[in-house]
């Protein structure tokens, strides 16, 4: 009889402690011990008294962290976001060493790992390549992804990977996931890069820093997203650090990351043409790229503090543009420091001020969205600033999430990049090694 009793307490107990479990409307949630492959662990925070977890923060929720295994990979780099045409779902298309992992966000809380695709190496570019043109490793610390027309196209830098193309709309229906994908298209008529921007006006992908045309733009075609065609490039050799060419060494116009629009700011000269905002290692450098055949710059300039031009976006007005220098907080021993420039008059680029963060962590990439900019900066994680009084040459942080909270050093770890362009507000962060974050900026 006293076992039987016993027993029912227990019983009444685990029923009340499982009800009160899922009944739990905030605060921190943890499945971690039911960690299967493609069902990964939820675990989301409020910010509360500047933290979210182990997490500093400011005005930023944790939706949910998926650390590196759970992606099937080593380190994270670039990432980038894809919402199904079809269904509405969102999904993070998640840059590793050796693949790109895709994860179904469409519960913010709950992400479901998909699948992947793993890289596509050209062997025989690479057996035939100058010994030093490409590492050893076969695994890049460099994978950029972007979206066009439900595809997405990908590159890798420091070997001959060429462009995949792969159709995004195999990530639906899918019953057993984790599956291993393989690309549709896989372009090889260029080998490494290091950056791939897309204008989706226009149906044009511009590669940065590839092993042709002097690591300048290449562009392509990819109006039809399973043929692109080379179109033309654009390359200013009056910029960038000085390579070795055919004619001895000399600035090639590398171009290492870029944004490319139609045109529609207060430069008349330019408006319904397609500009090109090329960070460029020592200059901004803006170009026409109308007309891929004939392109020209515009505008350049050098700035006072320059150590590498890194990446940039422009504000939705067209009026200026926000750049990213790599290496002034490790060359010059600056804290966070992010350069503004006024680009009404397109060929006259001028910078206007300089923003300064609170640590020495190193700015990486930026994004633009309405009134505020989407900063990842390595080890101090996801800085939100407000545009509000940029005119004057000044921002302001108004919300950040630490996805590194180990420090926020000088290095080359922590927060890579950062996509905020999803309809429902959420912001997803890769982080090189603590992986994924799903957060919800409330602004």
């Amino acid at each position: 009889m006293y076992n039987s009793r016993l027993r029912a307490i227990v019983l009444l107990l685990m029923a009340f402690l499982i009800a009160s479990c899922s009944n739990t409307p905030s605060g921190n949630i943890d499945d971690t011990d039911n960690d299967d492959v493609g069902n990964t662990p939820v675990i989301s925070a409020d910010c509360e008294s500047g933290l979210a977890g182990e997490y500093p923060c400011s005005n930023v929720n944790l939706l949910a962290h998926i650390p590196v295994a759970d992606l099937l990979g080593e380190r994270l780099n670039d990432i980038w976001g894809w919402t199904d045409t079809q269904t509405g779902k969102e999904y993070a298309l998640v840059g590793m060493t050796d693949r790109v992992t895709f994860v179904d966000i469409s519960t913010p809380t709950q992400p479901l790992v998909i699948g992947t695709l793993p890289e596509s190496i050209n062997n025989k570019m690479k057996s035939s390549a100058s010994k030093n043109l490409y590492d050893e490793e076969e695994n890049s610390t460099w994978r950029d992804v972007k979206v066009y027309k439900d595809h997405a196209f990908i590159v890798s830098d420091g070997q001959p990977h060429g462009l995949q193309v792969f159709d995004l709309t195999q990530l639906r229906g899918i019953e057993e996931p984790p599956v291993t994908f393989t690309e549709n298209v896989h372009f090889t008529a260029f080998g490494n890069a290091h950056n791939i921007a897309i204008n989706e006006e226009s149906g044009y992908a511009y590669v940065a820093g590839s092993n042709q045309v002097g690591g300048g733009l290449y562009i392509l075609d990819i109006s039809d997203p399973l043929n692109p065609v080379f179109a033309g490039s654009h390359a200013d050799s009056s910029v960038g650090f000085a390579r070795s060419t055919p004619n001895g060494t000399s600035p090639t116009g590398y171009v290492h990351d870029t944004q490319c629009v139609i045109y529609n700011g207060p430069d008349i000269d330019y408006v319904g043409d397609e500009v090109c905002f090329n960070s460029s290692e020592t200059h901004l450098v803006i170009a026409n790229v109308t007309d891929k055949s004939s392109t020209v710059t515009i505008g350049k300039s050098d700035y006072s503090g320059q150590s590498y031009a890194h990446q940039g976006w422009l504000t939705e007005d067209h009026q200026y543009f926000l750049l990213d220098d790599e290496l002034d907080e490790s060359n010059i021993g600056t804290q966070t420091t992010t350069y503004i420039w006024d680009v009404k008059d397109l060929e006259n680029p001028m910078l206007i001020g300089t923003y300064t963060g609170e640590s020495n962590s190193i700015d990486h990439n930026l994004y633009v969205r309405d009134n505020h900019v989407y900063q990842a900066n390595y080890t101090s994680g996801l800085r939100i600033l407000n545009l509000d009084d940029i005119s004057s040459g000044n921002l302001s942080e108004v919300a950040f999430f630490d996805t590194y909270p180990l420090d926020n050093a000088t290095r080359f770890d922590g927060a890579w990049s950062n996509y905020p362009y999803f309809e429902s507000g959420i912001v997803i962060v890769s982080d090189i090694s603590n992986g994924l974050f799903i957060l919800s900026p409330q602004l």
